[in-house]
């Protein structure tokens, strides 16, 4: 009940007005039936301008860190996307990986939307990185499409780390919806997992034309996060003349 208060009462409307997307490609959600949105995602504003612009429910796979914050704000954030119908996943380790698998065709067996990130985090740069194979597990067992979907300026609208939105326009872009029923029964095969992933990706890079980078994002993260610290630690020991 919440999450349709929030979508036609609350958040949708100021969303909409804030940001005035700009739809494409809308058609290519099915009316009904079970189906995953995979999208590129570049902006926390990712999570709600979605959803309020689909006139079905989408539920996606959130990552765990938002429903265990610490302190008011902690409990708060995680009360929204409880109610809003997101579904928090550990991102620590294989097992978790497998976890969220199975949350997510759980939804799919609802014959819900599903909608899943397969960068597995946010661009920090506005680039597209390479997608984990976890959609392509959930297209294939699950026996359903995959909608492409592109955010087109949330990055300018609301990089990472500002509160407070600029007013930018965004461009939210589906494309046609990929059959993957001629690999049925081979989600074990680890080739074939990857073929499908960078399927997916492709269809996604067309939509947004975005920089692709073949790492995963979070490895990039991480190494440039090293660098700086690596960079910073050379400074200090630099004697002062």
């Amino acid at each position: 009940m919440f999450y349709y208060v929030l979508k036609y009462v609350l958040l949708g409307p100021l969303l909409r007005l804030v940001f005035r997307p700009r739809i494409e490609g809308l058609e290519h959600i099915p009316s009904s039936g079970a189906a995953i949105v995979a999208g590129n995602h570049l902006s926390f504003s990712d999570h709600f301008l979605m959803p309020a612009i689909l006139k079905r429910r989408i539920t996606f796979l959130a990552k765990a860190e938002y429903f265990t914050g610490p302190g008011i704000k902690g409990r708060l954030t995680a009360a929204f996307f409880r109610s809003a119908g997101q579904i928090p996943v550990d991102r620590s380790g294989k097992e978790a990986g497998q976890a969220a698998i199975r949350e997510g065709l759980g939804v799919l067996r609802k014959d819900e939307l599903l909608g899943i990130y397969p960068e597995g985090t946010r661009s920090h740069d506005g680039r597209l990185y390479k997608g984990k194979v976890g959609v392509a597990v959930m297209a294939l067992k699950a026996r359903v499409p995959v909608i492409p979907c592109a955010m087109i300026g949330t990055f300018e609208a609301q990089p990472p780390g500002k509160v407070i939105p600029n007013i930018h326009p965004v461009v939210i872009r589906f494309g046609k919806p990929l059959d993957f029923s001629r690999y049925a029964g081979m989600e074990n095969e680890k080739a074939i997992l990857r073929a499908v992933t960078d399927e997916i990706m492709y269809a996604i890079l067309s939509l947004s034309e975005q920089e692709y980078v073949d790492q995963y994002a979070a490895v990039v993260k991480a190494e440039e996060a090293e660098e700086k610290a690596a960079n910073a630690r050379k400074f200090r020991r630099m004697p002062l003349s």
